[in-house]
């Protein structure tokens, strides 16, 4: 799937990454600022930086900061991060959730949290009630 403005170049919504890299190795770090581009990417959304908190103290935190200073920017779209466990420990998640929407700005999870009634609405797949024996039909024509 392509995305709608392949022709044109995309001036936005503007938003920001934000991950907590805390002792997490060097191929993780990669994968998950892999993750914020390629959501990015099919969003049609302009990833302008990515800040990461390198550390454990969660209370001053430079990354933080700065991730809500550029917020207060006029036309920032919002903030990306690959799931809400990237805000910190619940104690300091919850508040950190408040002051990115105080500040006006969305909050997008690569991985949305999962609820009870997620995981048992899940949807079967058409050819799931087909026997083994039978082939699963071509409908890439």
């Amino acid at each position: 799937m392509e995305p709608l403005t392949e022709h044109r170049g995309v001036s936005g919504p503007v938003v920001y990454g934000f991950l907590r890299l805390v002792r997490v190795s060097p191929a993780r770090q990669a994968a998950l600022r892999d993750a914020l581009v390629e959501y990015c990417r099919l969003h049609e959304l302009a990833l302008h930086g990515v800040f990461a908190e390198r550390t454990a103290e969660a209370e001053r935190s430079a990354a933080f900061t700065g991730l809500l200073d550029v917020l207060e920017i006029p036309g920032i779209y919002g903030v990306v991060l690959p799931a809400l466990s990237h805000l910190g420990p619940k104690v300091t998640a919850a508040p950190r959730q408040a002051r990115i929407t105080a500040a006006g700005a969305r909050l997008l999870l690569v991985r949305s949290p999962c609820t009870p009634t997620s995981r048992l609405t899940t949807s079967i797949p058409e050819h799931a009630h087909l026997p083994r024996s039978s082939p699963v039909p071509n409908t890439d024509m």
